[in-house]
């Protein structure tokens, strides 16, 4: 999973907004304003009874485009929606949690409310159109109907874009094409097309929802009140009748030449309004109610219409198929601002309407243009205003928001409210000034504009230059002015060494640096590296910059001086495109420009001069690639030969000759040119399409990710520095030992990745599984096995070049990772940790971060926090650090991802230097718990997007996220899991501030008591069917979730996750979870491990092994051989597939469930698995690793619980001696070594299996068994067979010793065996009698000779006498004991008979002791020992 964070660098001055489009969703209190250049506003707003607080919170980053319109609308559908008191209307859309945004290029993005990332984005076909109208269907908000026309003049670039269009639009002209589709907004695909053909009436204007006959429709009208209705379902057949009869009667609803001004749907009432009345319908009567007329009309005197809307009220009716009652409140909007609210009534055939209120306000005399638009929210009417002051800085729209209390619903109201009340009002204007650092002493509301135009003008272009990969190196905009500003990052002046910092050169000096020349605003910028061979005439590296006065200036990037003016165009400089990835000598060192006269050119940077010139587009190419291995250019844009069809162009261009290959026009363009796209990013290193540091914005192009990995080059590092270049020992050094320097050329993903969505806001994407590659190298020498490179050693020339591919290598040696890799690995991290941290909030912290951990706060930046979303698109928070906030207390999925980024790199530091530990647990403390306590309205960390990095392959991310888990866990527990007493539990914890909510022992103390609750938990009362209904709903969850979408998930990663979530909080809070979650999530659990999904069945595997004694046991006892079998088939497969190279990937998962999962299994069930285990020796191949694995789990077994054997150590044994059996030479083969080792471990834990020195004979003894039952038997190594039997029963006449027990009675037999130097006798001690006996076994020929299996008597026997300390109990019953108290011999036999057998074994096994030892100390002496204490010694 990817977990990314965004670091948002601000310009002084604020960008340019002006709003085409609102949007309001109700709960929260939300609105959307949509802006010219595609940008998207989000304000939070904040009301009482008598204020309201307006605060800008973010910017939503997906368009490229003027945005079309908005809506709310509800991708997923979320059961027990909170009910609002205040919402008791007929709004539809109240429970709505997300936005959809569309703009003129066809690209929809849904934004969700919760989490504040975009969801989805896509782009529409080419065939739909440029959406202009979007609509919510009322009855499933899931579901929005699309309008698109293809008509190119409803430009959103001028104020009056609907009275130009009006004025071009005749009567009789030729209809116009439209199309209307079904979107579904949880993946943002056509489910539906409504239609698709030429329009009856005018363009497209108008579109609402109707009702018609209980079924949905859409109603169409142009700017002449002409309305056509189509039906939404595929049931036409109804609605189509209706619909005719409908429009035959609507087509003289105006007069001739009457223009419509809005048109207004709700049911099946339709109103419009022109300059001069309004006419309200009923569609299903098809005649006119009423009309109000605005001439002559003291309510409406100097009212100028622009747009009307009907408002949603309480008091709202259109009631009875018979339309009797019509109650409904509208608002009729002046061109100047105000407003008019009437309440209109219809009943029983008379129409009445009345004034209802009026918002008046003064017009601003400094704006030059303006523009306004009213949205509803409850009660209140949001009035946004766009203003634009001073003719010289056209360019800058600043939007303002106004709340205006309307009091609807007031039914017994007698008065007229003529003036409503102003609650409050906001802009992002006066943050913008207070995060900046400009004086403001003295100065007024009119003084702003150009104090921030001194300090930082408006920019038209923007980019980040990083041409080595590592870190940024500056911020360069270009300004409305033609000045060229660029800012260091002063961070890379830290590193004091040459060899470890990429741009030693700096001169710490210069932070800034500004570049004069352009007469026009800047329109395009980019930065080039030399790659040829310098000529003496350009510079290594270099600034490109196209400005609208015509010109394209080249300049030295290091001294600041122009190299070349070049004025082959006649039009403004657009687009400067830098040559892609694997391009070949001379065409890497060129450039391409595009103008506004529709030329296209090739210039040499080598040269300074025009080396191919493309003329003949038609129109200005608005998106140009260039595809640098095959040699081609290709340039789409819109053709308008056809004034009422325009369609796109594609041209292409062969780059060597100049020629024009081939054209292609609809939708071949369109599929051709993805194509091209698709080419670039996959020979990218970047994975964008974008070559090289350019201003282009990149929401222009779709970020797909790439399945490949990404290489730092060490070629790019020498590159870097123009000054120090490698000496002759440095370069053979590299070249002899290639795995000490190129630890680097195996990340998966850029560690900073730079973009510029919009000029003047620039982002620095920082990747936490790249960042945590340094340290996770630096601890384990198995690196190679984490990259995966394959080997190569690499050429001069792609050492040279940066435009080869990269070089693959295997680190041989990871423990040598280069000094100068560490230093990288370091500087990333603190350059990271500078810019995500959160300044100002703890001084104390600040302060040890900057002396201990050498961070520096980025002071020469406007810096602010962002959340990356679908395909490349972005959620950036303003300046300030109140927005900053926003974002940690509105999404749970922002404050996880962030906290895993921030407490994964402090971890990341104390791995890579130990002297900054104390600031780095510092720091990670601080987003662990301290920053909830310093405010406690900050939202959890989402539980189920933790889990995602709970399988990382960096440790340190692993930690992270499951510290981060466990503090949070307790009050974070989604609402379908909590018991009736969660959530008063999780109160309680907030108001404690979090004292005992995160010491480290607090859930130490908790899980033995887990074990107790676990134990009963058949007893726990059972789910009611709609709880379990309930919980299993939402383990088989997927679409509810938008967590998934932050780290790049799928729907099966999103249901893994509640699995895991859900079994998780079984294991370690099973008092705040339902009872019977864990009876329900066992069996998914099981699957989702037998899944052998890399990303979540190793940790799937390790719940079940941590709760197997106390959850799981109980639920699964009886399955746990089947479990185990379908593990034992899941290995087999996985290792034939590698041994095929089909799926070397999966030995992770294997690794975990043999070292793991088995293990686990095996001791829950031991019985089962050596049934299993001894089963697979004639099912499975003689080679196959089921053995090797077996073997390996009866190691761990053994060091884990041996006591768990003891019953069973002959089974274990035969076992072991079967896979070392000479006749089957394979399977000896593959698990002799294993064998031996397992067989080794059992000697050494178990006194009663002994091998002699020359380990060509093995003894096992009974270590629990009846006491005349008890045996030794010895084993010959060589054949693998059974040779002897030895008779170890109760004293041989002493019978009357044992009186007290009985002859079936259980007891320990044997606790100790000891084999003789010579290898011909055996001495076995007894703790039951305290007895030593001694076998003469003679010599091994003649056993093998013999091969008599009748038990064998002892040769002699020696009772020992009772060492200090030695008490006999109930559980060991001796002899001695039997001898000495007479007086226990009642209360013993009592006991055994109250228990039964099983207890009785379990008692025995408990209290068996394995330390006994028999040592000879000389040819006929025997020491007995007991934790390597002296017992006493025997003679033999």
């Amino acid at each position: 999973m990817k977990c990314r964070s965004v670091a948002c660098l601000w310009s002084r001055a604020p960008p340019s907004h002006r709003v085409t489009a609102t949007a309001a969703l109700t709960n929260p209190p939300t609105l959307y304003t949509g802006g010219s250049d595609g940008s998207i506003i989000w304000w939070s707003i904040s009301s009482s009874e008598s204020n309201s607080e307006v605060k800008p919170i973010a910017m939503l980053c997906g368009h490229s485009k003027p945005i079309a319109d908005l809506a709310v609308c509800d991708p997923t559908t979320v059961s027990g929606t909170p009910d609002c008191s205040e919402c008791v209307n007929t709004d539809p859309f109240v429970n709505c949690s997300a936005l959809i945004s569309a703009c003129t290029d066809g690209v929809l993005c849904v934004w969700s409310r919760r989490s504040g990332h975009c969801r989805r984005r896509r782009k529409l076909p080419p065939w739909v159109g440029s959406p202009s109208i979007l609509c919510t269907l009322p009855s499933e908000p899931r579901y929005v109907c699309v309008g698109c026309s293809y008509l190119e003049s409803h430009s959103l670039d001028t104020v009056d874009g609907a009275e130009s269009l009006s004025d071009t639009d005749g009567q009789n002209r030729k209809p116009s094409r439209c199309t209307v589709v079904v979107v579904d907004t949880y993946t943002l695909t056509i489910v539906h097309t409504v239609f698709h053909g030429n329009l009856s009436i005018g363009h497209l204007k108008f579109m609402g929802v109707v009702q018609l006959e209980e079924q949905e429709s859409l109603l169409k009208a142009d700017s002449y009140g002409r309305v056509q209705v189509v039906p939404v379902s595929d049931n036409v057949e109804k609605v189509e009748n209706v619909s005719e009869s409908s429009k035959s009667s609507m087509r003289n609803w105006l007069n001739v030449g009457e223009m419509a001004v809005s048109v207004i749907t709700r049911g099946n009432l339709v109103a419009l309004f022109s300059k001069s009345r309004g006419v309200f319908w009923l569609l299903n009567r098809g005649e006119a109610i009423g009309e109000i007329s605005f001439v002559d009309n003291s309510l409406c005197s100097d009212f100028h219409l622009k747009e009307a809307m009907l408002l949603y009220t309480s008091t709202s009716a259109t009631e009875g198929d018979k339309d009797d009652i019509v109650s409904e409140t509208f608002v009729l909007l002046d061109d100047s601002g105000s407003a008019v609210l009437f309440d209109m009534s219809y009943i029983d055939g008379d129409f009445t309407y009345k004034k209802h209120g009026e918002i008046v306000t003064a017009s601003d005399k400094r704006a030059e243009k303006s523009s306004f638009c009213f949205v509803q929210l409850r009660q209140s009417l949001l009035r946004v205003e766009s203003s634009c002051c001073g003719t010289e800085q056209s360019f800058q729209w600043r939007p303002h928001v106004t709340v205006w209390s309307i009091g609807l619903g007031n039914s017994d109201e007698k008065e007229l409210q003529l003036q409503c009340k102003m609650l409050g009002d906001g802009s992002y204007f006066d943050d913008w000034i207070s995060s900046s650092c400009v004086d403001l002493k003295g100065t007024t509301e009119n003084d702003l504009g150009s104090s921030v135009s001194d300090s930082g003008q408006g920019v038209s272009s923007s980019m980040v230059i990083s041409e080595n990969m590592y870190v940024p190196y500056a911020v360069v905009h270009g300004f409305f002015s033609g000045e060229i500003e660029i800012s260091k990052f002063d961070f890379l002046q830290g590193l004091d060494s040459p060899a470890s910092s990429p741009r030693s050169d700096t001169d710490p000096l210069v932070s800034k640096q500004h570049l004069l020349g352009h007469t026009g605003p800047v329109l395009c910028l980019a930065a080039h590296r030399m790659v040829g061979a310098a000529n003496g005439r350009t510079p290594a590296h270099v600034l490109i910059s196209g400005s609208m006065d015509c010109t394209i200036r080249i300049w030295d990037l290091e001294s600041g001086n122009v190299v070349m003016i070049m004025h082959h165009h006649v039009a403004p400089v657009r687009q400067i495109i830098l040559a892609p990835a694997g391009t070949e000598h001379p065409w890497s060192d060129c450039f391409l420009s595009v103008g506004d006269d529709a030329c296209v050119t090739l210039s040499s940077l080598e040269t300074l001069r025009v080396e191919r010139m493309f003329p003949g587009h038609p129109n200005y190419p608005e998106k140009v690639v260039w595809d640098g291995t095959r040699g081609y250019i290709a340039c789409l844009f819109r053709s308008l030969s056809r004034k009422s069809d325009p369609i796109d162009v594609l041209f292409i261009w062969d780059v060597k000759t100049g020629a024009r290959e081939r054209v292609l026009r609809g939708a071949a363009s369109h599929s051709m040119f993805d194509h091209f796209c698709a080419g670039i990013s996959e020979k990218s290193y970047s994975g964008s399409i974008l070559n090289g540091n350019t201003s282009v914005s990149s929401l222009l192009f779709p970020a797909e990710e790439k399945k490949k990995q990404f290489y730092l080059k060490n070629y790019e590092r020498t590159a870097s520095l123009p000054t120090a270049q490698p000496s002759a020992s440095q370069e053979k050094t590299r070249e002899e030992n290639p795995s000490a320097s190129s630890f680097s050329q195996s990340i998966r993903y850029p560690p900073i990745k730079c973009a510029c969505p919009f000029p003047g806001i620039s982002t620095l994407i920082f990747d936490l599984s790249s960042l945590a590659v340094y340290c996770q190298a630096h601890e384990d020498s198995d690196t190679h096995k984490m990259l995966g490179e394959s080997s190569g050693k690499p050429t001069a020339q792609q050492r040279t070049s940066n435009n080869q591919s990269p070089v693959q290598r295997t680190i041989d040696n990871p423990a040598e990772i280069s000094p100068m890799d560490k230093a990288i690995g370091e500087y990333l991290i603190r350059f990271s940790l500078s810019y995500l941290h959160l300044w100002g909030i703890d001084s104390e912290l600040d302060q040890t971060l900057t002396a201990q951990l050498k961070l520096k706060r980025p002071e020469s930046f406007i810096v602010a926090s962002g959340l990356q979303g679908d395909k490349g698109s972005l959620t950036l928070a303003f300046p300030g650090l109140n927005a900053s906030l926003e974002l940690w207390k509105s999404s749970a999925e922002f404050s996880a991802l962030r906290s895993v980024m921030m407490v994964s790199l402090a971890e990341c530091m104390i791995s890579l230097s130990h002297s900054t530990a104390t600031a780095s647990s510092t720091l990670a403390a601080f987003y662990t718990r301290n920053l909830a306590k310093k405010y406690p309205d900050v939202k959890p960390p989402l539980l189920q997007l933790l889990v995602t990095f709970w399988q990382e392959r960096s440790e340190q991310v692993c930690m992270a996220a499951r510290s981060i888990f466990h503090h949070t866990a307790s009050f974070a527990i989604p609402r379908p899991l909590c018991n009736d007493f969660a959530s008063e539990h999780a109160k309680l914890v907030r108001s404690l501030s979090g004292i005992n909510l995160h010491e480290p022992n607090s859930s130490e103390e908790e899980r033995p008591t887990n074990g107790l609750e676990s134990e009963h938990i058949h007893e726990a009362p059972r789910l009611s069917q709609a709880e379990e209904s309930e919980l299993l709903s939402w383990l088989e969850s997927f679409e509810m979730q938008d967590w998934i979408s932050c780290v790049g998930g799928t729907s099966q990663d999103a249901m893994a996750a509640h699995i895991i979530v859900a079994a998780a909080l079984s294991i370690w809070y099973p008092s705040l979870v339902k009872p019977g979650l864990a009876m329900l999530v066992v069996h998914k659990l099981l699957n989702l491990v037998m899944a052998m999904s890399e990303k979540y069945s190793a940790t799937a595997a390790e719940l079940l092994s941590e709760g197997m004694e106390t959850t799981w046991k109980l639920l699964i006892g009886s399955d746990i051989p089947r479990i185990v079998s379908d593990i034992f088939f899941q290995i087999e497969c996985v290792s034939s597939s590698v041994r095929a190279q089909q799926d070397v990937l999966s030995s992770p998962i294997k690794e975990t469930l043999v070292e793991v999962l088995l293990p686990s299994l095996a001791m829950a069930d031991v019985i089962g698995f050596l049934s299993i285990i001894e089963s697979q020796i004639w099912s499975t191949a003689s080679d196959s690793p089921v053995h090797v694995v077996s073997l390996r789990t009866l190691i761990r077994i053994i060091r884990a619980s041996p006591r768990n054997l003891v019953l069973h150590l002959e089974k274990v044994v035969n076992f072991v001696l079967q896979t070392m059996d000479p006749s089957n030479t394979v399977m000896r083969k593959t698990c002799l070594q294993t064998s031996m080792a397992t067989l080794k471990e059992v000697v050494r834990v178990f006194p009663m299996v002994i091998l002699n020195d020359s380990s060509t004979r093995l003894a096992i003894g009974d270590a629990i068994t009846e006491i005349n039952g008890a045996s030794i038997r010895i084993y010959d190594m060589q054949s693998m067979t059974k040779i002897r039997v030895l008779d170890a029963s109760g004293p041989p006449g002493l019978p009357n010793l044992l009186r007290g027990a009985s002859e079936s009675a259980v007891t320990t037999a044997i606790s100790a065996l000891c084999f003789s130097p010579d290898g011909e006798g055996l001495v076995a001690f007894s703790e039951n009698g305290l007895m030593i006996r001694w076998w003469s076994l003679g010599s091994v020929w003649w056993e093998k000779l013999s091969r008599s299996l009748t038990p064998v008597q002892c040769t002699k026997l020696i009772f020992l006498h009772p060492w200090d300390g030695f008490s006999s109990n109930s559980s060991r019953t001796s002899v001695i004991s039997s001898i000495t108290s007479h007086d226990e011999e009642v209360p013993l036999q009592e006991t055994s008979k109250n228990i039964s057998h099983a207890e009785r074994l379990k008692q025995l096994v408990q209290h068996l002791d394995l330390s006994y030892r028999l040592v000879w100390a000389s040819e006929r002496k025997v020491v007995l020992t007991r934790h390597n204490v002296e017992l006493g010694t025997c003679l033999l």
